[in-house]
């Protein structure tokens, strides 16, 4: 079994930055792409980024392209999101996501097998 957990976040005032990483424990299971996810509340979840295993290729919601930037470390197991110019709207609960696949990188929530619990981040205004 996979578990990932997620570390990170919290709140902050519009304009500051947050970083929230994930870590997959349990079996080693590769390769694998890794993605984050959020929810707020009353909306539905939605695709934020994702990052193949290599780490060479990422993906980008429109919302959190050039302010966000995806990365993993070497062994592949952990992954980082670096948030800048955080805005109100970008408050909600980010889940971590991964999958067993070599070259897959689902933008849906249904693309993905394994979850994180989820932290908040507050963006104040």
């Amino acid at each position: 079994q996979v578990q990932l957990v997620e570390s990170g976040g919290g709140s902050v005032q519009a304009g500051g930055s947050l970083r929230v990483s994930c870590a997959a424990s349990g079996r080693t299971f590769s390769p694998n792409t890794m993605a984050w996810f959020r929810q707020a509340p009353g909306k539905e979840r939605e695709f934020v980024a994702a990052i193949s295993w290599s780490g060479e290729t990422t993906n980008y919601a429109d919302s959190a392209k050039g302010r966000f930037t995806l990365s993993r470390d070497n062994a592949g197991q952990s992954v980082h999101l670096q948030m800048n110019s955080l805005k109100p709207e970008d408050t909600a609960v980010y889940y971590c996501a991964a999958v067993l696949t070599g070259y897959l990188m689902p933008q849906t929530t249904t693309g993905y097998r394994y979850w994180g619990q989820g932290t908040q981040v507050t963006v104040s205004s």
